[in-house]
């Protein structure tokens, strides 16, 4: 896919307790995407995600748009892309 990219985030605000692992998840199977998401040890919760830019960009909309999770601070960068990697899953 030409328009494929990898992207690492890490969110703060109110982010752990609020469901936020299980709708990143939900939202990104439901865009194609694949990547993973945890909480950290600091209150913040980390994201890497892989597919189409735009379908990323529409994934840190959804998470921003839900009425439970409250981003505060949005941390990103690119990554290389990891052409084995298949699904979307929650680290724990």
């Amino acid at each position: 896919m030409e328009n494929e990219v990898r992207q690492h985030f890490r969110f703060s605000g109110r982010v752990q307790g609020v469901g936020f692992r299980y709708t990143a998840q939900f939202e990104a199977r439901s865009l194609s995407l694949s990547g993973w998401v945890k909480n950290c040890a600091d209150g913040s919760v980390e994201l890497e995600a892989q597919g189409d830019a735009g379908a990323i960009a529409a994934l840190v909309k959804r998470l921003r748009d839900d009425r439970f999770i409250r981003i505060e601070s949005t941390e990103c960068h690119s990554m290389p892309l990891e052409p084995s990697e298949r699904g979307f899953r929650i680290c724990f």
